[in-house]
C-alpha cells in the first residue's frame, strides 16, 4: 500500500551547478557544501516531526536557523521550487493535469495568469500544439472545475483536462552530481 503523502524538497536544478543524469554543465549560483548536502540528502525521507528543521540541522551539524535561512535563500534564488508535502493525487481534494494551446505571442501572459492561481503547480511550456501544461489541485472537484473555467474565461482559450486514470509512484529524487 502506498502512503497517502510524503514530505520532500522539490528541487529545480537549472540554476545550480548540479546535473541530474545529464552531461550538461549548470552554473550559478555556487552552492556551499552544506547547501549541496541539504539538497541531495532531503529530496525524500524528510523528517516527520514537530521540529523537522532541527532534525535536519542535527544531521548536518548545523542549526535550524541556518537550515531555514539557506532554504529561504535557495527558494528566493530559484534553486528550490518548494518544500512541502507530496500528496497522492485525489486522495485529499481533487487534482488534474491540464493543457492549453496558447499562441506563442500570448504564452508569457497566459503562463503568468495561470501561475497566479494558488491551485496551480508544475506549470511548464512544452514543444507541442498543446504548449502549456500544468497541474491544478483544489479542495474538491467543484473548486477544481471553477478554477479551470475561470482560466478559460480569463484567457479565452480552452483547457484540456487530463485526469489521472492510473496511479503510479515515480521517485523523482536523484543523486545530485556536482560539477563545480
Amino acid at each position: 500500500m502506498q502512503p497517502l503523502w510524503s514530505l520532500s524538497l522539490s528541487i529545480e536544478t537549472k540554476n545550480t551547478c548540479a546535473t541530474i543524469q545529464s552531461d550538461e554543465t549548470k552554473t550559478n549560483p555556487e552552492l556551499s557544501a552544506l547547501e549541496k548536502q541539504l539538497l541531495n540528502d532531503f529530496q525524500r525521507d524528510f523528517p516527520l516531526s514537530p521540529t523537522p528543521f532541527a532534525e535536519i540541522a542535527k544531521r548536518l551539524n548545523s542549526t535550524s536557523h541556518t537550515i531555514l535561512q539557506r532554504l529561504r535563500e535557495l527558494h528566493e534564488s530559484g534553486v528550490v521550487s518548494r518544500v512541502g508535502p507530496v500528496l497522492r493525487p485525489n486522495k485529499i481534494g481533487a487534482s488534474t493535469l491540464a493543457a492549453m494551446a496558447v499562441p506563442q505571442d500570448r504564452l508569457p501572459k497566459v503562463a503568468e495568469l495561470v501561475n497566479n492561481y494558488s491551485e496551480v503547480n508544475h506549470n511548464y511550456e512544452r514543444e507541442h500544439r498543446l504548449n502549456l501544461w500544468f497541474v491544478v489541485t483544489a479542495a474538491d472537484k467543484a473548486q477544481l472545475d471553477a478554477v479551470l473555467r475561470e482560466i478559460e474565461q480569463q484567457t479565452n482559450l480552452s483547457v484540456l483536462r487530463l485526469p489521472l486514470l492510473d496511479d503510479y509512484h515515480i521517485d523523482l529524487g536523484f543523486e545530485l552530481q556536482w560539477n563545480c
